[in-house]
């Protein structure tokens, strides 16, 4: 699996956050928006819903190659969802966003220990997204938000997982 790092969307970084971009056949499936961090980033500063908004990098050899944005309720267990992600087109089928999702399910155990539940969506006409996801072991919850398919993977508690740095 590919090694990648997870770093937060600050001042110095949000620039190269909007050179990523999906290929053309996929952009309605992440965003209406082009570039796609652009949304991402102003949901972070209008915080929809009161949610908490947390924009990620995804790095992987010093190079920004994907994004995501984390909306949550902090203290929750079930209010935590995984909107924009994307892995940049020049970088995909690389096992990257595989390891970023591994990353992120860290990252939650970690900074957000009561968290036992991830939910995210996916367009109704994305089946490799759809594989994707169910692969990593989310399930289809049976319900449409935003009109899109509602994913969800059940986070263990990080004392329960073994063998993860």
């Amino acid at each position: 699996m590919s090694q990648v790092e997870l770093t937060p969307i600050t001042e110095e970084n949000w620039r190269e956050a909007l050179t990523l971009a999906v290929g053309p056949d996929r952009q309605d499936f992440v965003a209406s928006v082009r570039p796609v961090a652009a949304i991402a980033l102003a949901k972070a500063y209008i915080k929809p819903g009161g949610k908490t908004v947390d924009p990620y990098g995804i790095y992987h050899q010093g190079t920004m190659v994907g994004f995501f944005n984390l909306h949550y309720t902090p203290n929750s267990r079930d209010d935590f969802w995984l909107f924009h992600f994307f892995i940049d087109q020049r970088f995909q089928c690389r096992g990257l966003g595989l390891a970023a999702v591994g990353r992120l399910i860290q990252h939650l155990q970690a900074s957000h220990p009561t968290c036992r539940r991830l939910r995210l969506t996916v367009h109704p006409q994305n089946q490799s997204a759809q594989r994707f996801y169910q692969v990593l072991g989310f399930s289809d919850d049976g319900v449409l938000t935003f009109g899109e398919l509602t994913y969800s993977l059940v986070i263990p508690c990080s004392s329960s997982v073994s063998g993860r740095t």
